[in-house]
């Protein structure tokens, strides 16, 4: 593979471009890391800001590459970065493999070749340093506002026919709007926050809508991107509004046991595979099976947990690593079974040199 590397990506929304640079930019951009060093193409409107943010050796004016002469329609953007590679000498270049395939097709044309590479584009992201995982900590400490938010508006709630709140019936989207707004305020801007009961509750990214009831499950899934540093937060828990009942009870405690399982056996060189199936069968055991019921997937049907960091999914998933220190997943077990309900426990811990710390700090309360 060469070792040259290129990004062509905006950073708002492509996390190996701001791992790279450390600059925010809602448009794309060029990353290159040639020779031991590294530059960024930025035009006008960034090119000031990104003297002063961006981590990297060198900022290019996009304009000093290709001046428009008067009169005449500028280049079109991919053939003035590609001419600024070429001014570089590049042949060829390793890039992420969510490298646009129309960049990859003009690039081609300019004598250019690209070679996607699979896996880890910056493999140092798979393990976290000690300043990312505070970032990370600073992520989960927004998310568990948003997440008191939560249970705060709930336990306010008057218990009738629906919950209701302030005079009018609780629902999933008023809840999330709480939950979202309380983190807003601290920097951290949230999409998608599930908010899901009852029935909603056995689809685990159903993100909740209507009225919720007492009596029964609810799930709050809370997953936030801090604005000024891009890290995600990401935790889970599952209450009920009023009283419980058996089935409700032992769904809820059983999904707490195999969180706890899984956060035992965490460990550097523990397969991850071999602990997901271990829930699992834990599960079965207890008379929980993972199989399909009347067309849906009912018991424990999705990973253990997921790689957090620049992005809410990253690697390594739970179920496809072996451990190493400095890695930062979250461990979310659940079940799901229509009639009763959804449980889901979500916590994120780091891999230490001798097994993992806890990151997650929030209670998981129940009964509220």
């Amino acid at each position: 593979m060469p070792t040259t590397k290129l990004i062509i990506a905006a950073s708002e929304h492509d996390a190996d471009m701001l791992y790279a640079t450390g600059f925010h930019a809602p448009d794309p951009f060029l990353f290159l890391q040639h020779r031991g060093k590294t530059s960024i193409v930025l035009n006008s409107l960034e090119i000031d800001r990104g003297k002063r943010e961006a981590h990297v050796d060198e900022v290019v004016p996009y304009e000093s590459i290709a001046p428009v002469p008067k009169g005449k329609p500028p280049l079109p953007f991919i053939d003035v970065l590609a001419r600024f590679l070429i001014s570089r000498r590049i042949k060829s270049t390793s890039v992420p493999g969510s490298f646009p395939l129309a960049y990859a097709k003009a690039l081609e044309k300019h004598g250019i070749k690209t070679a996607p590479v699979e896996g880890f584009f910056w493999p140092e992201r798979e393990c976290k340093n000690a300043d990312e995982v505070k970032k990370l900590e600073k992520a989960l400490r927004i998310t568990e506002v948003g997440m008191a938010r939560g249970i705060e508006v709930l336990k306010a709630a008057d218990i009738g026919k629906t919950l209701r709140w302030g005079g009018k019936p609780l629902t999933s989207e008023i809840l999330r709007a709480e939950i979202d707004i309380a983190m807003l305020r601290l920097g951290a801007i949230a999409s998608r926050t599930i908010v899901a009961g009852g029935e909603h509750a056995c689809d685990p990214h159903e993100i909740g809508h209507g009225p919720l009831k007492p009596h029964q499950l609810i799930i709050l899934d809370i997953f936030p991107r801090h604005v000024a540093t891009g890290y995600f937060g990401d935790m889970t828990r599952t209450v009920v509004r009023g009283k419980a009942n058996d089935a409700q009870r032992a769904l809820w405690d059983l999904v707490l046991e195999g969180q706890k399982l899984a956060l035992r056996e965490m460990r550097p060189g523990a397969d991850g595979g071999k602990i997901h199936d271990a829930v699992q069968k834990l599960f079965t055991d207890r008379g929980y099976p993972t199989e399909v019921r009347n067309g849906r997937h009912v018991g424990f049907f999705h990973g253990t947990g997921h790689g957090l960091g620049l992005e809410i999914h990253e690697e390594p998933r739970f179920s496809r690593t072996k451990f190493k220190p400095g890695q930062v997943i979250t461990v979310e077990p659940g079940l799901y079974y229509p009639g009763i309900g959804g449980v889901r426990h979500e916590d994120v811990a780091l891999v230490t040199p001798t097994g993992n710390r806890m990151l997650s700090r929030f209670p998981k309360p129940f009964e509220i």
